[in-house]
């Protein structure tokens, strides 16, 4: 099978990186229970209260009308329940071992800490991190997930809002350069549960200066996996397998 041969090369590849950098969307977080994006059935399929996902999930939003905002974002976003998938374990597991610099990810579900990663560049921020727009006070998920309509901070009285960049808001530019600092570092990218058609595909070619992992074939590539190989040189190996939780059929590690 194709997959076998995959995956062989793919442990191949791993084990033989020291500082692989994986980058992460959200196909990954697909088999945790967490729908995508872009897909049928994603998150922007369709349209809220007459708005399309993307304006509900802006900043403006937020601001004019910040009921049906945070109507959105509790019934879309936030998913408690969600667990660690095989990707997520097989990616902490590659840090345990020291194969593994970081995981840089457009995922703000925090699944990727809860399966045991430590480095994490969270590109778009973390449901798991809200703050009080008055008094600056911190909160979890589960307080806003609890509170009636708009959080508001028992402190101060403030908005409580979301630690995730919205439409309209900037990438946090610490969080952006330490991305960038170790995907230029890396021997190895790995790329998963995204199609990289979002701006992030910027942050790859701004750190490597060039990268050739191949053409994608479809729109929508959430559940494979992608090797490049950096920094460039003229052969890039590209690893498919037909999903995410495909990779851990077989020990990756033997």
């Amino acid at each position: 099978m194709k997959e076998d041969a995959d995956l062989k090369r793919l442990k191949s590849v791993m084990l033989g990186a020291k500082n692989a950098v994986v980058f992460t969307g959200a196909g990954v977080s697909v088999p945790s229970g967490i729908p995508d994006f872009r897909s049928a059935g994603g998150v922007y399929d369709g349209k809220f209260a007459g708005y399309p996902a993307e304006y509900m999930l802006s900043h403006d939003c937020l601001v004019t009308r910040p009921e049906l905002f945070f109507d959105f974002y509790k019934t879309k976003m936030i998913y408690p329940s969600a667990k660690p998938n095989a990707a997520h374990l097989f990616f902490a597991e590659l840090e345990r071992r020291g194969k593994l610099l970081s995981v840089v990810t457009q995922n703000i579900d925090g699944l990727h800490q809860d399966a045991g990663s430590e480095r994490v560049w969270e590109l778009h921020g973390s449901v798991r991190r809200n703050r009080c727009e008055g008094c600056g006070a911190s909160y979890d998920e589960k307080f806003v997930l609890a509170s009636e309509g708009v959080p508001k901070c028992p402190k101060c009285g403030g908005r409580v809002r979301p630690c995730v960049v919205l439409y309209g808001e900037n990438l946090d530019s610490d969080v952006l350069d330490g991305a960038v600092r170790d995907i230029s570092r890396a021997d190895v990218l790995l790329i998963a549960g995204t199609s990289l058609a979002v701006c992030q595909t910027g942050i790859i070619r701004t750190s490597l200066g060039a990268i050739l992992f191949g053409a994608f074939a479809q729109p929508n590539l959430a559940n494979m996996y992608t090797i490049a190989c950096v920094p460039p040189v003229q052969h890039h190996p590209k690893i498919s397998c037909s999903e995410v939780r495909a990779v851990p059929r077989q020990p990756i590690f033997g």
